[in-house]
């Protein structure tokens, strides 16, 4: 790759991770741009950036997946490269083709890669024939259902239906019996086909209390690849992460070894550049298998940051520029114990459905070794357009103990009003002896629903913060304090970040 220099770059994408992005280029003097749907107009992603750029509606399928406005708003306000963030267009391999043909740089993988690992079928071939380890199970979508039965017989139950596109635990069924299986993989087809238009289904072995562990990897234009290490992701509620730590305390310094290893020989496989993740399911007897590979930045990020001291977005833009990665596998090194919690607009205890509302008060944590990463602010209405997650909660200490009794503390220090979150649901899994033991696997929340429901003192203690909420808003009334929500005029940063022009400063 000829080194060329990055400027300006726009994030396509909103919230913390296009706020991480900013922050990270604010250091290496490079000018940002936002874009930013009607419902974001006020986000302090938009407030954070050099320039902003309105691409539509609320709807991402109308703003952030609209491949054609980002590229045109990079085009219209200089910007020599595009950084994706997670979700959206991150791994679409289209887009990338797009950018690079408006003669912009991609801060991530070629699209070859992410075609050869974004369709988890074809990433199963690939990792076969680079002699990787995969979870027994299917190397074609499923053609009909005879041929489904068939492979569902061969396997052997209880076995997995997923979707061969796609993320997020969507399109995801576990059959445990024949007469369950075509009715579910129906359901996970149709699933598959409305979250990402490919409605293809393939089998893998469902294994028996798994752990799952992914190991972080990046790559360059010189044919160099390391590993940062291992998280453990294995804290799931409806196959989503909700709690992330590293180092696991499942695997041994042989395993991690052998991981890491197999990790860098997977992604060398397929000449892999910029950041990538392998995931992979550890069975009860410490046997790995790849389950997929996400070829760009994880939303669990920061536990490696803080345990390795990288900053992996500089990491990815140095790469993106044609730059060598800084350090060598023998360099990195890794401090501590880190773990991260996902803050989510959602009800923990009512299925986790998420949650919507006007965030009326605000407190996050801070203090030693306390990270924070949110797009959240006084006043922020949260709807039901985008992802749940608020924000993320990182903390990092010398041993595991240690981080726990931090993480306790950081939840504890936590206030948000006007819209239900997890925040009861994080502390009551931090506090639990599955997680502190470190025993557990991506089944323990749901088999357990006992050890996670709420205590009472956590019921009244909703209770009488509703019942603050509510005074709260009496008072404000009652002094003739009228806030945005009732209609007060109030500026927006609008005004001067829809006026932007190429070559123009704030």
């Amino acid at each position: 790759m000829t080194a060329r220099t990055i400027k300006t770059l726009l994030v396509a994408n909103r919230g913390e991770i296009a706020l991480r992005v900013m922050r990270t280029c604010r250091e290496m003097g490079i000018r940002t741009v936002a874009v930013y749907s009607d419902a974001d107009r006020d986000a302090l992603h938009v407030r954070a950036a050099f320039a902003a750029v309105n691409i539509g509606p609320a709807p991402s399928a109308k703003s952030y997946l609209c491949a054609d406005k980002i590229v045109q708003a990079a085009l219209d306000t200089g910007a020599d490269a595009i950084h994706p963030g997670f979700g959206f267009l991150s791994e679409n391999a289209a887009f990338v083709r797009q950018v690079r043909e408006a003669g912009l740089i991609f801060v991530g993988p070629s699209p070859e890669a992410m075609e050869a690992m974004g369709d988890k079928i074809e990433a199963r071939r690939r990792m076969l024939a680079a002699d990787v380890p995969v979870v027994p199970g299917t190397t074609e979508p499923a053609e009909d259902d005879a041929t489904l039965v068939a492979d569902a017989e061969r396997i052997g139950y209880p076995v997995m239906i997923k979707a061969s596109a796609g993320g997020g635990g969507k399109g995801i069924r576990i059959v445990h019996t024949p007469d369950e299986l075509l009715p579910a993989a129906q359901r996970a087809s149709s699933e598959a086909a409305t979250a990402f238009g490919n409605g293809a289904v393939y089998l893998e072995k469902f294994l028996l209390e798994p752990r799952h562990i992914e190991v972080q990897i990046f790559g360059d234009s010189h044919g160099n690849v390391v590993h940062l290490g291992e998280r453990e992701c294995s804290i799931q509620r409806r196959h989503q992460k909700v709690v992330e730590e590293r180092p696991s305390p499942l695997l041994n310094a042989e395993l991690r070894e052998r991981m890491g290893a197999m990790a860098v020989q997977a992604a060398k496989a397929i000449g892999y550049e910029n950041a990538g993740t392998l995931e992979f399911l550890v069975d009860a007897e410490r046997n790995f298998y790849m389950l997929e590979m996400n070829t760009r930045l994880q939303v669990e990020h920061p536990v490696t940051e803080l345990t390795c001291g990288i900053d992996m977005v500089r990491w990815q833009m140095l790469v993106a520029q044609g730059e060598a990665l800084p350090l060598s596998q023998d360099q990195i090194t890794h401090d501590g114990h880190a773990i991260e919690c996902r803050l989510y607009a959602e009800d923990a205890d009512n299925g986790f459905l998420p949650a919507t509302g006007r965030v009326t008060r605000l407190e996050l944590p801070q203090g030693p070794g306390v990270r924070v990463d949110s797009g959240l602010f006084d006043g922020m209405q949260v709807g039901l357009h985008y992802d749940p997650m608020l924000a993320k909660i990182s903390v990092h200490a010398d041993d595991r103990e240690h981080a726990i009794a931090r993480m306790i503390r950081a939840l504890a220090e936590v206030t948000i009003t006007g819209v239900v979150t997890n925040l009861p649901f994080l502390r009551r899994v931090l506090e639990s002896e599955a997680f502190r033991s470190g025993r557990y696997d991506t089944g323990t929340i749901e088999s357990n629903p006992e050890t996670f429901a709420p205590k009472v003192s956590e019921v009244r203690e909703q209770q009488v913060a509703v019942i603050a909420a509510v005074m709260a808003h009496v008072l404000r009334r009652r002094r003739g304090f009228v806030d945005r929500s009732e209609g007060a005029p109030a500026g927006t940063p609008s005004a001067w970040v829809d006026a932007y022009r190429p070559g123009g400063s704030r």
